[in-house]
């Protein structure tokens, strides 16, 4: 099967509808925003996760759908989501306008890096950066950060999640798929979820080290979900398994088995 072209960042035009379902429907979906609200409550004073004052300026970059970054403005927020996808942000406007957030929310169709094209000079730095699932898909993942921290404020906060290249491994080596693992055979097939460059946490965290970011928080996002490969089984007790997944999240080795990895950044 042809693989995905690592020589330009992802384009998800022909997959919204597929990501949205498969991405953040159902219990997946479920289990990623539980331990991101998690993550974001204990460090981020912002409403809706903790008890705030005043309005916030947020960037949801390669948002998308915004379903993170939607319930921000329901909070009172001013949400800016670009992203490269027409499509995805047709559904994300769906939402915007079943919810009445016209006034609070702004859709920008274009790459991140091309944002200042698009927005002034006095509105490119935000309180609140969200990025995720962006730097997995992209030609060069290491420019990320540094694009990223040009559009956060002083002591601002960043949520940044990828997909983790030890899930990836771990996942094929029980379905016993050795020839992918012999050949580090880890990119995604054409029209395939998996990312083009799956990342190793430790040279993501490394990259955040020679930036001197602070990082509060550290969570697998499906830590053992999709390794129950039976549909019946995971979908038996979703609650407890829920509760399970946020319980381990963050306790080693489960964490770094988690399908995403995120991480609650402060510059």
């Amino acid at each position: 099967m042809a693989k995905e072209s690592t020589g330009q960042d992802r384009n998800f035009d022909d997959l919204a509808k597929r990501f949205k379902k498969n991405i953040y429907g159902g219990l997946k979906g479920d289990i990623r925003l539980a331990v991101l609200e998690r993550d974001c409550a204990a460090h981020v004073p912002v409403a809706p996760f903790t008890v705030s004052t005043g309005c916030w300026t947020i960037l949801d970059a390669g948002g998308g759908q915004g379903q993170f970054s939607l319930q921000l403005a329901q909070a009172g927020h001013r949400v800016v989501i670009c992203d490269i996808s027409a499509e995805m942000l047709k559904l994300a406007q769906e939402q915007v306008d079943q919810l009445g957030l016209a006034e609070r929310v702004q859709l920008v169709h274009c790459a991140l890096q091309d944002l200042p094209q698009h927005l002034p000079a006095d509105q490119l730095q935000f309180d609140f950066v969200i990025c995720h699932a962006v730097m997995e898909w992209m030609q060069e993942p290491q420019s990320l950060l540094p694009c990223l921290l040009r559009y956060l404020k002083p002591q601002g906060y960043l949520s940044l999640t990828f997909y983790n290249i030890h899930s990836l491994i771990y996942k094929n080596l029980l379905r016993t798929n050795f020839k992918k693992i012999i050949n580090k055979d880890y990119g995604g097939s054409a029209g395939s979820l998996t990312p083009i460059n799956p990342l190793d946490p430790q040279q993501v965290l490394g990259w955040i080290g020679d930036l001197q970011l602070q990082l509060l928080s550290h969570s697998g996002i499906r830590v053992f979900h999709d390794y129950i490969f039976n549909e019946e089984h995971r979908a038996r007790e979703p609650q407890t398994l829920l509760q399970l997944e946020l319980e381990f999240s963050q306790q080693e080795p489960y964490r770094s088995l988690g399908r995403y990895v995120h991480l609650l950044l402060r510059n």
